[in-house]
């Protein structure tokens, strides 16, 4: 059995999908969310149901009361089931007097009508309104709306009509006509009406509750149904007017309480969004109502324990049909006798403040807040709704008390995905270069390791046929027919040793020695030692504060001589040639542009790997933009290329950017 402080309502973890529904449809905003999921309160919650009935995943399970029912049915003591007066509104497949026999073969040895205590509980608020005639009034039939005042209006407490539901006065009178050993289990629609019995002031009056919901499951787990009973009715004393109570203003038709629009003497709401409005202005006293007869639900014959999906109208329809047949069939002598029985029973209770209202927290916690969802300024608070709250700002109110997440704002959340998304893109392009890089890499140690071999190899061999191709030159006549030959053989092997000095240069990890040096200066000396034609315009320039640098002079004069050249030999036609320097006080950056003919994106990626060239044969060895990428990774610096060969898509031209860091790493680059 659940204990007295159980929750009325839980979470299913397991299909909660963070859709803040439960917190949009809570009047008390009795639930909490952490980690994403669903917590409702119990302190804070009312039992209204509204998160029930609203759920569409089904992930709020219900305090059953089931077992607790089956107990004292087993116990042996006398127990009634009293049946709420909405019952026409769920079991509309089974005429009544079946669904009578159908609770009785449950095991009840009686089976009564809430309706008759709504009978007796109108004749008490007729008798309420007319002793206090100066006093305003609060209907406290609800126990969802009691539970409302209490926590978050305690000051309109003194407010509460000291009456007891219905529930509680049918309890009452059937004790006073069965004796006080009877046992009582209410069934009904509602939610909160678990809670009320067990509320300090009311407790031990019904011994269980049980919804619609849960009276069902008790049918199909004992095999009862509609064919195999005998039909039978209620037992006495059978309901009258009461039989409204569960229709919206029932109670008001039943009291013959008249809802005058033109007194405003009285005042009825009912539903979420009506009960809050109608409470708070009564608080203001914007209400000149001496009664504000407010329910939860638009009617009880709405409640969540019901599972009917039955439109309100024609629930409506239900009962109203049932209360008409019954008060067109009743024996109003019968009747009579057990009023004058039970008129006078003691009907009264009263009722505590529980404040749960949150304080308001200061605006210096309330603005970071707000920032961290991007609320800056007034203009940035949506006020959208699909947190739950209201407003942006009860949104971080909520935040600042443990209640709720900054994710549950849907614009931040959207744009923490979109930032997401970019930091994901930009990741997989870093990941994807370095990548690319670690593969370059990988291959010019490998052909590094080639070239080396071949070098070596080759090298002292070929020093013979230059040095002796060379004496048989210097030896040979003028007019000797021979003379062209030696001249072919010396010109094909000094381009041979050029081969091999590349391939020892790429092959070899030369020590990086690092200085002191001015950017400036060094494209300098590039521009002095390259060949320019006359068709050919250079730019050079500086952008920014940052000058010096540590770098190896000669190697990044390498780098910028091998880009320069390279840039040269693609303006056959002439053209411009960029080399620019800037940077800030981490980077210093080299930028090589030329408007030649590009590179096509077929070439792009192989442009760094060793012997590749698009120079005519005998014109490049394909080791230039080799050597400079080692260069430039021995600095632990970074080169890319952009280049267009396309002239339909815009202008043709090629651009080299060369980043290094400006001050020597620690883990340098010499194999320390």
């Amino acid at each position: 059995m659940d204990p007295p402080n159980a929750p009325l309502v839980t979470t299913i973890r397991e299909r909660c999908r963070r859709c803040y529904t439960c917190v949009r449809e809570c009047p008390a905003k009795a639930i909490r969310i952490a980690s994403g999921q669903a917590e409702v309160l119990v302190d804070r919650c009312i039992g209204c149901g509204n998160c029930v009935r609203m759920c569409s995943q089904g992930a709020k399970q219900v305090q059953n009361g089931i077992q607790a029912a089956e107990e004292l049915l087993k116990s042996g003591a006398r127990v009634t089931a009293i049946i709420a007066p909405s019952f026409p509104s769920e079991f509309t497949e089974i005429d009544y007097e079946f669904f009578v026999a159908m609770v009785r073969a449950l095991g009840f040895h009686l089976v009564h009508e809430v309706g008759f205590g709504a009978d007796l509980v109108a004749a008490e608020y007729q008798r309420l309104l007319r002793l206090y005639p100066r006093q305003r009034f609060i209907s406290t039939t609800c126990p969802a709306i009691v539970g409302y005042v209490e926590r978050y209006h305690p000051n309109l407490v003194p407010s509460l009509a000291p009456i007891v539901s219905p529930m509680i006065a049918t309890a009452r009178a059937l004790r006073r006509l069965y004796g006080k050993n009877l046992k009582v289990v209410f069934i009904g629609p509602c939610i909160a009406k678990k809670g009320e019995a067990k509320s300090e002031r009311v407790a031990g009056e019904v011994d269980a509750t049980l919804t619609f919901i849960e009276l069902r499951e008790m049918f199909l787990h004992h095999a009862i149904k509609a064919e195999s009973v005998t039909p039978s009715d209620f037992d006495p004393p059978h309901a009258g007017t009461g039989s409204l109570f569960p229709i919206s203003r029932g109670m008001l038709q039943a009291a013959q309480i008249p809802e005058d629009l033109l007194s405003g003497a009285v005042v009825a709401a009912d539903g979420r969004t009506e009960f809050i409005e109608a409470i708070k202005e009564f608080e203001r006293g914007d209400l000149d109502a001496r009664l504000l007869e407010v329910v939860a639900c638009n009617g009880c014959i709405m409640g969540p324990g019901s599972s009917t999906r039955a439109p309100l109208f024609s629930r409506r329809s239900q009962v109203s049909r049932y209360a008409k047949r019954r008060m067109s069939d009743a024996d109003r002598e019968y009747w009579h006798e057990h009023w004058s029985a039970l008129c006078e029973l003691n009907l009264r209770r009263t009722f505590s403040p529980h404040d749960q209202r949150i304080e308001m927290p200061s605006e210096e916690q309330l603005t970071p807040v707000m920032e961290r969802m991007g609320k800056f300024a007034p203009e940035d608070e949506l006020n959208c709704g699909a947190c739950g709250y209201e407003t942006c700002r009860e949104h971080a109110v909520a935040i600042v008390k443990g209640l709720a997440e900054s994710e549950m704002c849907l614009p931040y959340t959207i744009e923490q995905l979109k930032n997401t998304c970019k930091e994901l893109a930009y990741s997989n392009e870093q990941l994807a270069s370095t990548q690319e890089a670690l593969m370059q890499s990988e291959k010019l140690a490998s052909m590094g390791q080639l070239a080396a071999g071949i070098a070596h190899e080759v090298n002292n061999p070929l020093g013979t046929v230059l040095m002796l191709s060379h004496l048989l030159l210097e030896e040979a006549a003028v007019d000797s027919e021979m003379r062209e030959d030696l001249n072919l053989i010396v010109s094909e092997a000094d381009r041979c040793k050029k081969i091999v000095s590349g391939l020892l240069q790429f092959a070899r990890k030369n020590k990086v020695d690092f200085e002191s040096v001015d950017v400036r200066e060094i494209v300098a000396r590039c521009t002095r030692a390259l060949h320019v034609p006359e068709n050919i315009e250079v730019h050079t320039a500086h952008d920014g504060d940052y000058t010096e640098a540590e770098l190896d002079r000669d190697q990044i004069a390498q780098v910028l001589t091998n880009l320069a050249s390279n840039a040269i030999a693609a303006m056959p036609q002439g053209g411009k040639l960029s080399i620019l320097t800037n940077g800030d006080a981490d980077k210093v950056r080299f930028i090589v542009s030329d408007t030649g003919i590009g590179i096509p994106p077929t070439n792009r990626k192989k442009i760094f790997e060793p012997f590749f060239t698009t120079k005519p044969a005998g014109e490049g060895t394909g080791l230039g933009l080799a050597v400079s990428y080692g260069i430039v990774k021995m600095h632990h610096g970074d080169i890319k290329v952009e280049s267009n060969a396309d002239a339909a898509a815009g202008p043709t031209g090629t651009t080299f950017t060369v980043t290094l860091p400006r001050r020597r790493l620690i883990q340098a680059v010499n194999g320390k």
